[in-house]
């Protein structure tokens, strides 16, 4: 699998992925974190013009999606409930969705932990899924944040040794 970023020519797979993510998410008792808008196409097209929507690839077709940046992000800044493992300079992981191939988070990880050693991310209380994928991989549970919305989830990072 490669990750590359997120093109134009892309965004009819993208769309499809995250379709599939809220259905998977609401037959698997977590239909309240991604709204049938969410995330928006324009949401979409802000990540990518920023440089920061991410696809996974095998053989070039589309098999995952993701956004990625490094530096502060807002809904970081407070955490309740707990606290960060460090305070230094840091990756955030976001809407990471794939269509069912398997291997997207394995992708992921491995790109972003090749461009910063420190990495957060977040989920909604009701998402056992990601939150037993992301513990699996190295992840350690900081607290809760909240969205722009308001709504809570569960905030974890991860550091390199």
């Amino acid at each position: 699998m490669t990750v590359r970023l997120a093109e134009t020519r892309d965004f009819p797979d993208i769309l499809k992925i995250y379709d599939r993510a809220r259905r998977f998410m609401a037959e698997n008792g977590n239909p309240t974190q991604w709204p049938p808008s969410y995330p928006s196409a324009e949401l979409l097209r802000e990540d990518m013009e920023e440089g920061h929507l991410f696809v996974v690839t095998d053989k070039e077709q589309v098999r995952g999606v993701f956004s990625f940046l490094v530096g502060p992000d807002h809904t970081y800044e407070r955490i309740e409930d707990g606290a960060w493992h460090s305070d230094r300079e840091y990756g955030t992981i976001h809407r990471i969705a794939g269509d069912g191939s398997g291997g997207i988070f394995d992708a992921c990880l491995a790109y972003c932990k090749s461009k910063c050693d420190y990495l957060r991310i977040d989920t909604h209380e009701n998402n056992k899924v990601m939150q037993h994928v992301v513990t699996k991989n190295g992840f350690r549970r900081c607290g809760i944040i909240y969205t722009d919305n308001g709504t809570p989830r569960i905030a974890f990072d991860r550091m390199e040794a």
